[in-house]
Parts: structure tokens; C-alpha cells; sequence
């Protein structure tokens, strides 16, 4: 009967729209998952610290355990440590990890080893023509991820040059061509090297004013403009997976981006490889394939109530504290993957560039 249909409040209207929007701006790529092209990998990170000078402490340690997401699924997890600890989710973007203690610290080090199978799904889609600005209520929803972080400014003066240049040469306030406005500027000015002190720390005055660095640096200051501008936008990190090799050590981390937009939700870039690989910018403008696998989400990370030391400017390395300060001693850190035995495992689709 229609007397039995219900009919929202504007009230309840406004509320349900503001949830919808707050749960979206908590998700992955969901628009822009691609289900022709997934690939299965076990990855292993293992860390050996100290050994730590006796009765040292309280001692935590902190391990950063894969995102759990649309694009990315784990379908096992073995924690072996040599010290008691637990699985717990830092409160700011649900980042997971392992957190270890002892009172006190016995001579001995500390061994870790995290061994996981993760399915991880690539990430496509079409470059938005067009789009518009945030409402209210979805800036609120975004504020975290449109605010400055520690070495991430926002709205800054020594942004404002490359913005007047950016807009001079899209000339138009649609949200999207300034985001790939951003894109084209970063990629054009900064270079990929790893020379000297200073470069690694994703540092926007750093990017702003030396013009080089690593994939940190690249994404910070996409992330400064971008948020400038009103553009959400994220950063993530991981490690890369060679799609090249069916196993392989892997020597350190890579990080990417994610920004939004209302019309498109979040959208995949990779300013540093698309740097890297000319001939695939356009492919890296709308594109996370499934050569990486992602850790944890944001900076300026704090795990937990027992860390006592300042912020985690990323979280992709072993984090320790001894007597509430972060540990200066020798932190071992391998990491592997292989991929499973099974032929059916084997990525199909599109294949992800090398």
C-alpha cells in the first residue's frame, strides 16, 4: 500500500547522504577495481632488532600488516614472533598492524616474520572530463584527507607560482583538469633521484624547491597542490612486486596516490613511474596495477595509546620504542614474494607495465 512507503525527512535525507558520503570517504578504489585482472602473491617481510641492552624499556614494536580492501583481499596471514603481541587497527585510516612487548628487554633479538597471500585486484579507469567542486557536506567527510600534514602543506605561498602555472596553462576551475593539471606539472618538473640528504621524507618545500626526489617526494607534492585546490587526495605505500619474476627480494618501499572526485570517487595515479616510464604516463594517470601490494594509508601515523614517541611521518618500516623513545639501534629488514605454485594464480587482463 503506499501509505507503507517511506518517505525521508529532508532531515533524515541530509543524514543519510552525510553517512553515505562519510562511509565513501573511507573506501578503497571501488569504482575502479578491475575483475578481469587480479593476481595472487605471498609476500614475506621479516625483521631481526637488536639484540637491545638488558632491562632496557618497556619495549614496543610495531609492524605494519597489508590493507584489507575492494582492490586488495588476504587470504592467509602467519605472524611468528619471538615476543608476545597482538593484531590491533590504528584509528585515523583503520591501518593494521602487529604491536609487540616486553617489559623488559633479555639480550636476545627480536625476531619477526609476517607471511602473507594477498589477492590484489588492478585498478583502471578512464581518465573524468569533467567534474565539480565538493559540497559542505562531503568536505567535511574528506576534511582528513584535504587538511596539511607535517611535511604536506597546504595552501602554503611557496605553492602559489606552480599553481598560477597550473591554471594559466589548463585555464578552466573544473576540478578535473586542474587534478590532471597537477599530474602533468609534477611529472614535467620534478626528477626521479636519489642524490644527496634530504630526499625521501615526502617533504613539499623539499619538492617545491629542490625539484627531485623519490616517489614520497613526488606525492607529497601532488598531494600539497591538490589539496590546495580543494582535491581530496590520499597516499598510500607498499612495497613493488616485479610482475616480470615469479619471485624475487624486494629492496624497498614505492607509494602512489589516490584523489577524488564526486562524480568518479577515488582515482588511481602514479606520478613517480609515470616519471620513470614516459611512454606510460597516460597509463599512470588512472592506473594501480597489480605490480604492488599495499601496507597502510596517510602520514603522521600514531598506533595506538603505546606509542609514546612523535607521529609517524609513514608507516611502512618496523617501528620501535624503548623506554618510550624510538630505538637507535640495528633494525635488520628483508622482504620477499613469490608467486604460488597453483597455475591458475597467473594475472590475466592487461598486463601491468614493468
Amino acid at each position: 500500500m503506499l501509505s507503507e512507503i517511506f518517505t525521508p525527512s529532508k532531515s533524515q535525507a541530509k543524514l543519510t547522504l552525510a553517512f553515505i558520503i562519510a562511509l565513501f570517504a573511507n573506501t578503497s578504489v571501488l569504482a575502479t577495481v578491475s575483475d578481469k585482472h587480479k593476481r595472487v602473491v605471498h609476500f614475506t617481510y621479516s625483521t631481526e632488532i637488536g639484540p637491545i641492552e638488558t632491562n632496557s624499556g618497556p619495549v614496543h614494536v610495531f609492524i605494519p600488516l597489508p590493507v584489507k580492501n575492494e582492490q586488495q583481499n588476504v587470504l592467509e596471514e602467519k605472524i611468528s614472533a619471538s615476543i608476545p603481541g597482538e593484531v590491533e587497527v590504528e584509528d585515523a585510516y583503520g591501518n593494521r598492524y602487529w604491536h609487540g612487548y616486553l617489559e623488559a628487554a633479555n639480550q636476545l633479538p627480536i625476531r619477526i616474520s609476517v607471511d602473507v597471500t594477498v589477492e590484489r585486484a588492478g585498478a583502471e579507469l578512464a581518465e573524468p572530463v569533467a567534474s565539480t567542486a565538493l559540497g559542505l557536506q562531503e568536505r567535511n567527510a574528506f576534511k582528513q584527507y584535504l587538511k596539511p600534514n607535517n611535511l604536506v602543506l597546504v595552501g602554503a605561498p611557496i605553492l602559489d607560482p606552480i599553481r598560477a602555472e597550473i591554471h594559466q596553462r589548463v585555464n578552466s576551475d573544473d576540478p578535473a583538469r586542474i587534478a590532471r593539471g597537477i599530474y602533468d606539472w609534477v611529472v614535467e618538473n620534478v626528477e626521479y633521484k636519489k642524490v644527496g640528504n634530504g630526499w625521501g621524507n615526502g617533504d613539499t618545500y623539499w619538492a617545491c624547491t629542490e625539484r627531485y626526489g623519490n616517489c614520497t617526494d613526488f606525492h607529497a607534492l601532488f598531494i600539497s597542490l591538490a589539496r590546495s585546490e580543494g582535491i581530496p587526495a590520499r597516499f598510500e605505500i607498499g612495497f613493488p612486486l616485479p610482475d616480470d619474476r615469479p619471485a624475487g627480494q624486494v629492496g624497498g618501499y614505492h607509494c602512489w596516490v589516490q584523489f577524488y572526485l564526486p562524480e568518479t570517487g577515488w582515482f588511481p595515479i602514479d606520478a613517480s613511474e609515470a616519471f620513470k616510464h614516459p611512454e606510460l604516463k597516460e597509463y599512470f594517470y588512472g592506473a594501480h596495477p597489480t605490480n604492488r601490494i599495499h601496507f597502510s594509508t596517510g602520514r603522521d601515523l600514531t598506533l595506538g595509546e603505546a606509542q609514546q614517541a612523535q607521529p609517524l611521518n609513514y608507516f611502512i618500516y618496523p617501528h620501535v620504542e624503548v623506554g618510550g623513545k624510538p630505538y637507535t639501534g640495528t633494525i635488520s629488514k628483508r622482504f620477499s614474494y613469490r608467486a604460488p605454485g597453483d597455475p591458475a594464480s597467473v594475472a590475466v587482463g592487461k598486463a601491468a607495465p614493468k
